[in-house]
């Protein structure tokens, strides 16, 4: 896996432009990647909801929840679904609105500096060993591609919004994460 630098995009991973994204403020480095979860509606899995809500795309009156969520204008760079697909929504230089009110090492506003990865679960249920194997293979691509980013520049969307987000919560296995990433990944 490879970040093609001119497109700012994944090569060969599918991409579905969110309209949820802007310009990076100008002279902002890439260096940190954000990690989340999500489900929609909660706890569902495998629905295409949360595609068609970072493409603004949610008809009324499917369900109660998703009539919730419909108006709000958020995108991730990249979701890893519970199978291993792999989707980008925002090319990478630029910035998508993933991690709202937020501060990291005394900096406010991630989305500026930030590449926010979904991972669609939940805060307690265990994500699959795929969505583990195809993260670290995306990592590994973003770590090559920005030199600022490493194993150490990862943090959870609950550590720069404590208090307003808890994701990607206590099922995601940060130790086994850390693990992967010392070893290299093989290509695919």
């Amino acid at each position: 896996m490879r970040v093609d630098p001119a497109s700012g995009r994944l090569e060969g991973v599918r991409f579905v432009e969110s309209p949820n994204q802007d310009a990076r403020p100008a002279g902002c480095d890439i260096d940190l990647v954000v990690l989340h979860n999500i489900s929609l509606p909660p706890g569902e899995y495998g629905s295409g909801w949360v595609e068609r809500l970072f493409c603004n795309d949610i008809p009324p009156g499917v369900h109660p929840y998703l009539d919730e969520v419909r108006d709000l204008r958020v995108s991730a760079h990249v979701l890893i679904e519970r199978d291993g697909a792999i989707t980008q929504f925002v090319p990478f230089h630029r910035r998508a609105w993933h991690a709202g009110v937020s501060c990291h090492e005394g900096r406010e506003r991630c989305n500026d500096f930030s590449i926010g990865i979904e991972l669609e679960g939940s805060d307690e249920v265990p994500y699959e060993a795929v969505q583990y194997e195809r993260l670290v293979a995306v990592l590994q691509a973003l770590f090559a591609a920005y030199p600022r980013l490493g194993p150490d520049r990862i943090t959870g969307h609950e550590h720069i919004a404590p208090g307003r987000k808890t994701d990607p919560g206590p099922a995601f296995d940060w130790a086994l994460l850390a693990a992967r990433l010392e070893k290299p990944v093989p290509a695919g």
